[in-house]
């Protein structure tokens, strides 16, 4: 007997986040509930959140090639103090990079320990830190692995992208006038670096999305419960691809109502947005849908990956659905 075909849908899903939203924030309101649950998303979000000053501000005056020339002018002279003092700049730029380093490798072992914990939050309508930090301890080094790895792959392949086409755009803009082969070594450097880019970053969206449920509920490590992502994802192609282009309209969504909420507030949101911790539990209410569509929408390929039936006592690792 043939098993019918799922009805995997990207819109059922968000009245039933919604749903979860209420049941785990709002039924009752618990503003101790919120800080602890928020601790969890702080962690599990840490090292990822965006800042909300703009960059510097140049200010560039008319002038044509005189302030061309000029600007030229002050960047040999900048680079001619680079030079000249090499000495201690050397040092200090080896010191930021082995410190950015260690902060990031300590940054994501906390947030990979820390995924398991929101997760266990929402699935459970429960607020735990203590119990989800040891419980699955075992996963989250797993997915610290994983994570490092990937991280450590895409430096190694768009670092030296980045410095070539800085050398490029360095040398177009010394030599006063664009040459053509420069112009499109530049544009393929810049593409290839978009392209390495955005593969990386679906990678781990769908980590986040989904190899992290499926570590939760099958107690497996990252590599096992990718290759049964893999096998989701070969089975069901046009549901995910549909999945992801729904990801963006909800991230447009989602941006266009906390931006209406900031304007309101007169940018006072935006300011409370901005406090390291404080901002995540406001944003509470945001991250428990993010985290709970994703569970409903895994949900729907079968029993076995529902994490909110299966949470506390995970099933053995399962098999695909019918046609995976």
């Amino acid at each position: 007997m043939t098993t019918p075909p799922l009805n995997i849908s990207v819109i059922d899903p968000v009245g039933r986040a919604l749903d979860r939203v209420k049941l785990v924030l709002f039924q009752p309101f618990d503003l101790g509930k919120w800080f602890v649950i928020g601790f969890c998303a702080w962690l599990a979000f840490l090292g990822e959140g965006g800042g909300g000053g703009g960059g510097p501000h140049f200010n560039f005056p008319s002038g044509g090639s005189r302030h061309g020339h000029s600007a030229r002018h002050e960047l040999e002279r900048a680079w001619d103090f680079i030079v000249g003092n090499l000495y201690w700049i050397i040092p200090l730029v080896v010191a930021l990079v082995v410190l950015g380093f260690v902060l990031w490798v300590v940054f994501t072992w906390l947030s990979s320990r820390g995924r398991f914990m929101f997760l266990h939050c929402v699935a459970l309508n429960q607020a735990q830190v203590v119990e989800p930090w040891g419980q699955y301890s075992r996963e989250g080094n797993s997915l610290f692995l994983f994570r490092i790895v990937l991280g450590l792959i895409s430096m190694v392949l768009i670092l030296p992208l980045v410095v070539v086409g800085v050398v490029v755009g360095w040398r177009l803009f010394m030599a006063g006038r664009p040459t053509v082969p420069g112009i499109l070594g530049l544009v393929a450097v810049v593409l290839s670096v978009i392209v390495l880019a955005i593969v990386f970053t679906l990678i781990e969206k769908l980590t986040k999305d989904f190899v992290v449920p499926l570590m939760y509920v099958r107690r497996r490590r990252c590599r096992e419960c990718w290759g049964e992502l893999l096998g989701l994802l070969r089975a069901y192609p046009g549901e995910f691809i549909l999945w992801l282009l729904f990801q963006i309209v909800l991230g447009l969504a989602i941006g266009v109502l906390v931006l209406v909420v900031i304007v309101l507030t007169c940018c006072c949101a935006c300011c409370l947005l901005a406090l390291p911790y404080l901002g995540t539990v406001l944003l509470l209410p945001v991250l428990v849908f993010e985290r709970s569509y994703s569970l409903y929408y895994l949900a729907q390929f079968g029993p076995p990956y529902d994490a909110f039936k299966v949470a506390g006592s995970p099933p053995a690792f399962g098999s695909l659905p019918s046609g995976a």
